[in-house]
């Protein structure tokens, strides 16, 4: 069988296959530069959407402090011992009722590993990285378990949903705890504390 020689023809068509090549990589560079540009402009619309959400919301007041300040004489002085703790992740909070209406002043908006401890003063939620804040009994509205929240949805029940007033604002505040099968007995206790702490009230 004759072995087939390297004619000029053959030549020339291997120079178009390796000149093909560096074309190709030419069209991938610009292809990879171009996605990464618009990466960056998807995340700053995404930061100029969340600065003029927080400047929207610029009239809610400071976070509620853990009792730990207050002043002498008050029921907050003594806040009592843990009725309930838990661990778990803080997942955002939203106007009450509006599932997708996310609250990101003071940090609010920032998800974070979560440490509850629910004491007759109220709720105390501290978050390593994050902002901690404290809502007094009298501020809480009721509990209940449900599905989603801003940015997050799980199963049915598989949030733990904290309604709450602050600043004249009614607030839900979603917790999804370490030890799910705990979150039925949250909602519940924190539902009674909030009938009774009305009751007293009147």
């Amino acid at each position: 069988m004759t072995p087939l020689l390297a004619t000029p023809a053959l030549l020339t068509l291997a120079d178009e296959r390796k000149s093909a090549e560096v074309t190709d990589w030419a069209a991938r560079i610009g292809w990879v530069v171009g996605l990464l540009v618009l990466v960056g402009l998807v995340y700053w619309l995404m930061r100029q959407g969340w600065k003029w959400r927080g400047s929207l919301q610029s009239d809610l007041p400071e976070l509620p402090a853990r009792p730990a300040g207050a002043a002498p004489g008050t029921a907050a002085e003594q806040p009592g011992e843990a009725v309930l703790a838990a661990a778990g992740r803080y997942h955002g909070s939203t106007t009450a009722g509006q599932w997708l209406d996310r609250i990101v002043a003071h940090g609010l908006g920032v998800r974070s590993r979560a440490e509850l401890t629910l004491t007759p003063a109220g709720l105390d939620v501290v978050r390593p990285g994050a902002q901690d804040f404290f809502v007094p009994a009298a501020a809480l509205r009721g509990a209940r378990l449900d599905k989603g929240i801003a940015g997050k949805v799980l199963a049915e029940g598989g949030l733990l949903i904290v309604t709450w007033e602050h600043g004249g604002r009614l607030l839900d505040s979603g917790f999804r705890l370490d030890r799910a099968a705990e979150q039925s007995t949250w909602a519940d206790t924190l539902t009674t504390m909030t009938k009774t702490t009305e009751g007293t009230a009147r």
